[in-house]
């Protein structure tokens, strides 16, 4: 007997007012009626008004002054930071030192070896390759000065991060108040943390480490008290039960329950260390990101790739050997492991020795291939033959030149057309609608900052560049993630290149895009695409991934088909994932796009650039603080709450 279903009752008004994306939108649009005719009386020009405006470029001109005449007299600089500083110095100058000492060939040992104790005889190869390929580049004492500043900074960090977490996982009190600026120190650029310190320590290495370990301690912190305040219940009550003390339940309970997440928080506290010490090259920190910097201000595209190949290399490296330290936590111990870490540890001596006795601590000269000269001449043919005139598809300059005529132009042109009030109204809008009245509020806050700090043009000169460059990343982000889900293949073959790409530090990606761009907005445009796509692609691989299969053969069995299985099913389920993958994509484009001052963005990553060059800390700071503002308000208006997002799942 066939079963005959009657077409639900279509919801009537009542039906609607239930549902509270639809109260929202009510509300915001009665109150868009009473405000945006009083506001269109009151400010009937776009631009944001002189009125509500505040000049701080005199107070922070006179506040730096002040630290300048100050920095060798004042208590504060002579008892507290001076003391800083030289101990950052002296740290980073015994490590440095201390590398030379060893020689490339111990250097290199001692790196191989660590790495076959760790994750075995490939990756051991792997990391010898590695650090010879920086020898024979001509960047091995740029090497020994990165790693010297990154093992500083990490160690600092992590000490900072741990000791974070640590309270925070223990006292619900400290966790509410850490997690608001954890949250804030997210979604920064890294441009964002070269100011503050450059204005006390001034330029060179000390504000380069602690600028770092601002930026990468925060990883740390959350980890460490995720790991915490996740250890099982059970364990912590049977280790209660037998009358341990707090002490002895965090040493030898909570702490070793969280492992796994202290180790990814030190992978992950390398990763942006090695991104800001890099960044840092801005501020004096030396080695390979100096040589980066320098080749980019000068458009010699091979120098800076020759520079940029280490960095790359040292990335994928520390990533390899920390995740593979994290995944073998917990295995069963080797037999005469303490013994097999005393011969490794051995061997790198004996190859010290040899290299010292030989006198070959530094890296022979003779070695040395220089790929500088034929990348700049590749360069010259590119500029010659693809830069334009190519029949057809046109050249790249031809596509950077449309892209900023079609797309960058109207999006910057129609932002800045628009009433300030109608840009406050449209971000309340999208983050009530996605959040809360808080989420909302605190984004408009965010937003008002801007034009209070005197740079409202500027700022939506930067917006329209993040939305353009989201754009493309999503499109394309979203149609590659979609593809890797349902394609066990096409997944494999994209993880490796997906993790180069997710460990490369954001400076390099600069270097490609001159090479083939150019310089200009386009160009920054393009690095934060490239950099950002990584992170939207996993992203959306996995949430797809992770839709529940019975809900798939339950759409299969009435008849789905494929294509109405990931639009009817696997999308919806996989709404968290992929708002995620927009919040990341968003706040990853803006931290690239900051940077694309260095190759011609303009807007505020150029006032922030301008600012460190001439020493304007005055012009610099506001911009700073713009880029701050801006990360918050997209941040907030692209992150759903976390009710939201479980009634979306």
């Amino acid at each position: 007997m066939a079963t005959v279903t009657a077409n639900p009752p279509r919801p009537g008004l009542p039906g609607l007012l239930k549902n509270a994306t639809v109260r929202k939108l009510l509300l915001l649009a009665v109150a868009a009626a009473v405000l945006v005719p009083l506001a269109d009386a009151r400010w009937s020009s776009g631009s944001w008004p002189a009125a509500l405006t505040v000049d701080l470029s005199g107070p922070l001109a006179r506040t730096s002054d002040w630290i300048i005449d100050n920095r060798d007299s004042h208590p504060l600089f002579l008892y507290f930071f001076g003391h800083v500083s030289n101990v950052v110095v002296i740290a980073v100058r015994a490590v440095y030192l201390t590398l030379l000492a060893v020689g490339w060939a111990g250097v290199t040992a001692l790196g191989a070896l660590v790495a076959w104790r760790v994750a075995g005889v490939r990756l051991a190869l792997g990391t010898a390759v590695a650090f010879l390929a920086c020898g024979l580049l001509g960047m091995w004492v740029p090497t020994m000065q990165t790693l010297a500043l990154m093992v500083v900074a990490v160690l600092a960090s992590i000490v900072v991060g741990a000791l974070l977490g640590l309270a925070a996982g223990l006292s619900d009190r400290m966790d509410r108040a850490l997690r608001p600026v954890l949250d804030t120190m997210q979604v920064l650029p890294a441009f964002a943390y070269l100011l503050p310190v450059v204005l006390v320590f001034g330029i060179g290495v000390p504000a380069a480490v602690l600028a770092t370990v601002v930026y990468a301690a925060p990883p740390m912190a959350r980890l460490t008290s995720l790991g915490l305040r996740g250890a099982d219940k059970e364990v912590l009550e049977a280790v209660e039960s037998l009358g341990a003390t707090a002490r002895q339940r965090l040493l030898t309970a909570r702490i070793p329950l969280a492992r796994r997440e202290l180790l990814l928080g030190v992978n992950q506290t390398i990763m942006m260390a090695l991104s800001m010490a890099v960044i840092a090259a801005v501020i004096g920190a030396g080695g390979l990101g100096d040589r980066v910097y320098q080749a980019l201000a000068s458009v010699d595209v091979g120098a800076a790739l020759a520079a940029g190949i280490p960095i790359v290399l040292l990335a994928v490296v520390l990533d390899r050997v920390t995740g593979a330290a994290g995944e073998k936590l917990g295995a069963e111990p080797e037999a005469h492991s303490g013994r097999g870490w005393l011969y490794a540890l051995a061997g790198v001596v004996a190859v010290a020795a040899a290299g010292r006795l030989a006198g070959r601590l530094d890296w022979p000269d003779a070695w040395v291939v220089g790929i500088a000269e034929p990348v700049n001449r590749a360069v010259d043919w590119m500029t010659a033959h693809l830069y334009s005139g190519v029949p057809v598809v046109g050249g790249t300059a031809d596509w950077a030149g449309h892209f900023t005529t079609w797309v960058l132009d109207p999006v910057r042109d129609g932002l800045q057309a628009l009433p300030w009030w109608a840009v406050l109204l449209i971000v309340a809008a999208l983050a009530w609608v996605i959040g809360t009245w808080r989420t909302a509020l605190t984004a408009v806050l965010a937003m008002a900052a801007i034009g209070v700090l005197g740079v409202w043009k500027p700022s939506l000169d930067t917006l329209s560049q993040v939305l353009a460059a989201v754009a493309v990343t999503l499109v394309a982000g979203f149609a590659i993630g979609i593809a890797a889900a349902r394609s066990d293949r096409l997944e494999r073959a994209l993880r490796p290149v997906l993790d180069v790409f997710q460990t490369m530090p954001q400076f390099v990606y600069l270097i490609p895009v001159v090479a083939l761009f150019g310089v200009g907005r386009a160009p920054a445009v393009a690095a934060a695409i490239v950099y950002a796509l990584p992170a939207v692609v996993r992203i959306t691989t996995q949430g797809l991934r992770q839709v529940d299969p019975a809900a798939l053969e339950a759409s299969g069995s009435l008849g789905a088909t494929s294509w109405q299985q990931l639009r009817q099913v696997q999308l919806p389920l996989a709404r968290p994932a992929l708002l995620l993958a927009v919040n990341q994509g968003l706040v990853l484009v803006l931290a690239v796009v900051v940077i694309g001052g260095l190759v011609g963005g303009g807007a505020l990553g150029y006032d922030v650039v301008f600012g460190l060059a001439q020493g304007d800390l005055a012009t610099g700071l506001v911009a700073g603080a713009a880029i701050v503002c801006l990360g918050l308000m997209l941040d907030r208006v692209t992150q759903p709450t976390e009710r939201r997002a479980r009634k979306g799942a």
